[in-house]
């Protein structure tokens, strides 16, 4: 699960097409509300609510192994295939949970591509100088890559700012995840003087720890658990990203569960067998989340 915290976190629903949708609602602004006694009822049409979908994603992993290398003393491995079945796993799921974290665009046709998170995000975001929401476009139903801003430095001011967005648009933020080097940047905020220092007890051996990491953050607006994610820093352009999430707000629906495919043949002196599953990314309303660039 440290593995891919997104994808271990967030509910998993069945998907029944290539395309699954669902609808996102939201309340009317508040405002006054101030009614004239024995006034007649009037009656407003209401909104639809909006629909929109996310396509599936068939990923795969393949492993062969020799019968020989199976029949062998192998250093360690008493069983290559399950060995080898057990890695092709994980390393399915740890490519999913990238996808997810990725600026892509969604993708339809036989080579079907899933709309990464920040392609989805467009209401409690901050991008920084040129950058530009992508967002999900209901006429052609795909989502559109964000545009990355000017680079710049994290910061407590950042965070909080988006943090106040998300809280103002009804968002329920429980999870920062960032790539390691930002979680890095993150734990300097405890020198930030607006910030309580750490106290800690030195034990009865007298010996001294050195406290230079936090894990959860009491903000203005409300207290969010920092999840380091490693597949994060697969790329500058996936690492540059901080999630302010509600798991909540995110699910996967699956078409096809990460699974054995059934019937794999091989003509060699091996066994062979594939890995296989076809999921995507919903996320049930994006402005119950929130993007730092």
């Amino acid at each position: 699960p440290e593995d891919t915290p997104i994808y271990s976190l967030i509910g998993k629903e069945t998907a029944d097409s290539i395309f699954p949708e669902w609808e996102i609602d939201a309340l009317a602004a508040p405002g006054a509300n101030v009614q004239t006694e024995g006034d007649q009822y009037t009656f407003s049409a209401i909104t639809p609510m909006t629909r929109v979908g996310n396509y599936t994603q068939i990923m795969r992993k393949e492993w062969i192994v020799s019968k020989t290398q199976n029949r062998v003393a192998n250093a360690g491995n008493a069983e290559q295939i399950k060995e080898t079945r057990l890695k092709r796993g994980i390393e399915i799921r740890k490519d999913t949970e990238l996808a997810i974290v990725s600026n892509t665009a969604s993708v339809a046709g036989s080579a079907r591509v899933f709309g990464g998170l920040p392609s989805w995000l467009a209401t409690n975001v901050s991008r920084g100088a040129s950058g530009a929401n992508g967002g999900y476009n209901t006429g052609t139903k795909l989502t559109v890559a964000a545009t990355n801003g000017t680079q710049r430095a994290f910061t407590k001011t950042l965070l909080d700012a988006t943090m106040q967005a998300a809280y103002q648009n009804g968002a329920n933020v429980k999870y920062a995840v960032m790539s390691p080097y930002i979680k890095s940047v993150f734990v300097t905020f405890m020198s930030d003087a607006n910030v309580a220092g750490f106290r800690m007890a030195v034990d009865s051996s007298g010996k001294r720890t050195i406290v230079a990491t936090a894990d959860y953050y009491d903000g203005p607006f409300g207290r969010i658990a920092v999840v380091p994610n490693r597949i994060m820093a697969a790329s500058a352009g996936v690492a540059r990203n901080v999630f302010l999430l509600d798991d909540e707000m995110l699910g996967m629906k699956v078409l096809r569960k990460i699974a054995d495919a059934e019937n794999v043949v091989t003509n060699a002196d091996a066994d062979a067998g594939v890995i296989i599953g076809e999921h995507t990314l919903k996320v049930k309303n994006e402005a119950g989340l929130a993007v730092t660039a």
